[in-house]
């Protein structure tokens, strides 16, 4: 006779980011600590949070660096934190330091969303929130006291790392295929991908054999965050699968890639696949040596992402 389950069985297993246990109990291991907005005291960044969806908490923190003047608006970043689709926050440590040295660095308004995450919220629900986010931004160009006021919604600008980095790209196609209709008044010059999470069903490189993240993990947690999937060659996580990948709503993109990464091929391979689709813009991508995933956001002070910090600055500003 079978033992009976216990409310300690685990159904899905995703350590280190997360676990799912039978009794529908959800654990976390990031991005268990939350802050509150600041005035930054090393970068005098302002940051204040604003509700975008009371019916589904949808949520964001703007950030405002110091020298913002309405008289000289700033361009806007719209940006999505990484984490699998399943953890971390745009009110996590984590995320509220990469911000406030980015939008001090780039001098820019910045808006870092606070998306959905599975199990809770399956996919397509964080790639929902993303285009909400993006009608709300259209929507305060008057009214709201630090978009409307300091924003230049002429220049916009989409950015993420690993899993964000995914919905920015997926949020950019959408805007290139409808934006210009329904979000009247913004205009997205670029977008900025940091590691982005892609994948496939044939392995790239060394995929199968990475020590913590190999292709088998990012399978399943793929198809656990998009219960809805065919699979890893679905267009939302594969863009060489992508036939809509031309209609990318902007002209200029920049990705990150790192050397250690799992990802790394995957940079690589998006733009050779976005000049295969015809896509009618610039890309670059720049692979960091010696890195690992996210160094960036894990490490802010490091040489190598205060210079990638730089870069990012330099793309925005169009230098």
């Amino acid at each position: 006779m079978a033992a009976p389950q216990t409310a300690n069985e685990v159904l899905h297993d995703f350590f280190p980011l997360m676990r799912e246990y039978k009794d529908g109990r959800v654990e976390r291991y990031w991005a268990t600590e939350l802050v509150p907005p600041s005035l930054d005291a090393e970068t005098l960044t302002q940051s204040k949070d604003v509700v975008i969806s009371p019916e589904t908490d949808l949520s964001a923190r703007i950030f405002l660096p110091r020298n913002a003047d309405p008289a000289n608006k700033l361009p806007l970043l719209v940006y999505f934190h990484g984490g699998g689709f399943v953890v971390e926050s745009a009110f996590s440590p984590l995320y509220h330091n990469h911000l406030n040295l980015l939008a001090a660095e780039a001098n820019v308004v910045a808006v870092s969303v606070n998306y959905r995450l599975a199990p809770e919220y399956p996919l397509p629900a964080a790639y929902e929130d993303a285009w909400l986010a993006l009608k709300w931004i259209a929507s305060r160009s008057i009214n709201d006291e630090w978009i409307g006021k300091y924003a230049d919604l002429n220049r916009v600008y989409l950015g993420g790392d690993s899993a964000g980095g995914n919905i920015a790209s997926n949020l950019a196609v959408r805007f290139g295929g409808e934006g210009k209709e329904k979000l009247a008044g913004i205009n997205l010059v670029g977008v900025f991908l940091n590691c982005p999470f892609f994948c496939g069903v044939d392995p790239l490189e060394n995929e199968d054999k990475h020590e913590v993240f190999p292709k088998t993990y990012l399978d399943k947690i793929w198809k656990y965050a998009c219960p809805d999937t065919a699979g890893s060659d679905d267009p939302r996580i594969n863009p060489d699968k992508d036939p809509n990948l031309w209609r990318f709503g902007c002209t200029r993109v920049l990705v990150y890639a790192a050397e250690k990464d799992v990802l790394k091929g995957r940079g690589w391979l998006f733009k050779e696949t976005m000049m295969k689709r015809g896509w009618n813009g610039n890309i670059e991508v720049v692979e960091v040596e010696g890195e690992d995933h996210i160094f960036s956001v894990l490490f802010p002070k490091s040489e190598n992402s205060m210079a990638m910090l730089k870069k990012v600055a330099s793309f925005i500003n169009n230098e």
